[in-house]
């Protein structure tokens, strides 16, 4: 399946396999990506002048608002970036420094590319990565080699090199020791102090050149080794300005931008206090979201036609309370609904990276045999209901804590059982969350 071609239906399928339930925000960012795509089938003229319906999620915490979008971002190959309205005021952001967000963005795309791009020339790279460490397991000797034993003595150290190659493929030399030489920045933190400004692009570029490399020596298994000769030699096989104007455009044309917690600059309407730094951070965001030209140490890059997704509660405020033009930028508009006891069993049951199922494997890998009971997944599930009901409600993010402590015990002493296998079922849930039931201050237990 073409992860750049899939249908609105296909998206929201592939969502359900991890995020249970929200059907309408499925439904809205599913259409958002496949009008990109749709924009792209358009004649040049006509796609520049198609902008991305920008879309904001209502709903409280812990109903699936990020990992939607991240899920999103990870299916469609898009880069990604998630960031929090309130970070911009608690630290004082102004102006362009709204604007890291984007290049935080361009970063994720770089990344993003380069593990594409490398994939291309994985063959050509792992080939070079054996040389290396063949190079490393059998040095090239320098002594003399009288003429009469030469034709011998090189035909049987190809005979050794073919050998180490051979077990370099099946694995077999992997946790060996080899020493490596790795090329390092030099931290110049200790000398400037930290960076604690931004600086624009080619004052960035100039920086970056004069930070001189040193080579340092270390020690590591061959298996460690590969990972960091592949990305060297990938590397030197890619042209890097290419690969950044492909990571340029890949940002441009299908970057995401999730905006967590922009209920929390909404204003009330008045023009002193807190209000004026919230509708400051507003006005800073807007060029952002309406679209403009950020600069960055790789070029400038424009926003257009990067989709942003914005998110909050909205307990207190509400999203009219946004500034009009902003509130103009975000026309889709959706509701997430709160968990029910159902929903919290479908979690901990169905999605493909369920909490059952990642308990199951971690302790799995100690060839611990671990169950749960359809009681005790129903006990669980019922108690985080309640819970979120009788406290503060934090969605699924209670199921965490729930697990933890159900699975204290076990997860501490699994190692050194005898018995190799245990069955979760509702009375030993039962017994694990008494205490947690009769706190009325539960929040110390949020993980």
């Amino acid at each position: 399946m073409n992860s750049h071609t899939l249908t609105p239906r296909e998206i929201v399928e592939q969502l359900d396999r991890y995020i249970v339930g929200q059907d309408a925000a499925k439904r809205a960012v599913a259409t958002a990506v496949r009008n990109r795509w749709r924009r792209q089938q358009l004649p040049p003229e006509v796609a520049h002048d198609v902008y991305p319906k920008n879309i904001m999620m209502i709903g409280p915490t812990g109903v699936g608002k990020t990992e939607i979008a991240r899920r999103l971002a990870k299916l469609v190959d898009a880069p990604f970036v998630k960031v929090e309205a309130t970070k911009f005021t608690e630290v004082g952001y102004h102006g362009r420094d709204v604007d890291a967000m984007i290049r935080d963005l361009l970063d994720n795309a770089i990344t993003l590319e380069r593990t594409i791009q490398s994939a291309r020339v994985k063959d050509k790279a792992e080939h070079a990565v054996e040389d290396r460490l063949l190079d490393l397991l059998l040095p090239k000797t320098s002594r003399h080699i009288e003429p009469e034993l030469a034709e011998e003595d090189v035909s049987r150290a190809e005979r050794s090199r073919e050998k180490l190659r051979e077990q370099l493929k099946s694995g077999e030399l992997e946790d060996r020791q080899i020493e490596i030489n790795v090329e390092r920045k030099a931290n110049i933190v200790g000398i400037m102090g930290p960076q604690s400004f931004e600086m624009d692009a080619e004052t960035q570029n100039m920086f970056d050149k004069l930070i001189p490399t040193r080579k340092e020596t270390r020690k590591t298994t061959i298996a460690n080794a590969r990972k960091v000769f592949f990305e060297e030699e990938a590397d030197k096989l890619l042209d890097q300005d290419a690969l950044t104007r492909s990571a340029i455009e890949r940002c441009e044309q299908s970057g995401i931008v999730f905006i967590d917690e922009i209920d929390k600059i909404a204003t009330s309407g008045k023009e002193h206090g807190p209000d004026v730094s919230r509708q400051g951070v507003q006005r800073d965001l807007l060029p952002i979201v309406e679209g403009g030209s950020v600069s960055t140490r790789h070029g400038p890059v424009r926003t257009d036609h990067i989709l942003f997704i914005a998110a909050g509660a909205f307990h207190v405020s509400k999203p009219s309370d946004l500034m009009p033009e902003l509130q103009g930028r975000f026309p889709i508009r959706v509701e997430l609904t709160e968990l029910k006891r159902e929903d919290l069993v479908r979690i901990l049951r169905e999605p493909k990276n369920s909490l059952i199922g990642q308990q199951v494997a971690l302790l799995k890998s100690e060839n611990f045999d671990l169950k749960f009971t359809d009681d005790a997944i129903d006990e669980m599930a019922k108690i985080a209901f309640d819970v979120n009901r009788r406290d503060q409600d934090i969605g699924a993010r209670r199921l965490h804590t729930i697990i933890e402590r159900v699975l204290d015990e076990v997860s501490f002493d699994a190692s050194d059982r005898k018995e190799r296998s245990l069955t979760i079922n509702a009375k030993y849930v039962s017994e694990r969350l008494n205490d947690l039931m009769k706190d009325e201050d539960l929040s110390k237990y949020v993980l």
